[in-house]
């Protein structure tokens, strides 16, 4: 018998990364006035080390496709959201701050609608999503955890993790508490469609969302 070794999953690569040690807050925050808010790459500081990310193709399309998942659920269900986006959430009490790649207040959107954030007084946003293709330096469910953030995704192109802020600590959950009757097939089936359509995607997940109501 003729054995055959396996075939070995094509590595993906979604981003860029630089990373420096030994950097002080204040040196962290004049990069980021340096740098401006007119760029692509992304800045997360965790107590000493900054890593820069520079998204490649496959990191943009993940976000840009989870980003529009979230926002069918979130218009299907009748709910309410303020997006973030990429925008720098920063904790000099904490050492620590960050620029996800997509960020909402959906629970505490009416808390914070129509208005600047202040996470000084304002609660953090309550979901905060990064794509993580290659590897990362930074310990992000540490880091968001440690912001207070209730709800943290995270996708590394192929699997998609849920974690839920429990006693500051995240557990790993099987389905998202603010999207419950949502399971996690179907994130990985929209982006499947997605790759060849994302009309027809974005289209079979609304009809799902509106058949799933019905029942």
């Amino acid at each position: 018998m003729i054995s055959v070794a396996p075939i070995a999953p094509p590595l993906l690569v979604g981003e860029q990364r630089v990373v420096f040690r030994n950097i002080n807050w204040q040196g962290y925050r004049q990069l980021l006035e340096i740098l401006g808010d007119r760029r692509a790459a992304k800045l997360t500081f965790d107590r000493g080390t900054l890593e820069i990310t520079m998204p490649l193709e496959e990191h943009e399309f993940s976000g840009r496709l989870i980003e529009l998942f979230i926002r069918i659920l979130v218009v299907e269900l009748g709910l309410k959201i303020k997006t973030m986006g990429s925008t720098t959430l920063d904790r000099s009490d904490l050492d620590r701050g960050a620029e996800p790649d997509n960020a909402y207040y959906i629970q505490n959107q009416p808390r914070v609608a129509g208005r600047r954030i202040d996470l000084a007084t304002d609660p953090p946003p309550d979901l905060v999503v990064e794509i993580d293709i290659t590897h990362t330096d930074i310990n992000k469910p540490a880091l968001y955890a440690s912001m207070g953030v209730p709800e943290f995704w995270r996708y590394d192109g192929r699997k998609w993790i849920i974690y839920q802020l429990e006693n500051c600590e995240y557990l790993e959950v099987s389905r998202s508490p603010t999207f419950p009757s949502v399971p996690k097939e179907m994130l990985y089936d929209f982006l499947l469609v997605a790759q060849t359509d994302e009309v027809e995607a974005e289209m079979n997940l609304r009809n799902w969302v509106k058949e799933m109501k019905k029942s």
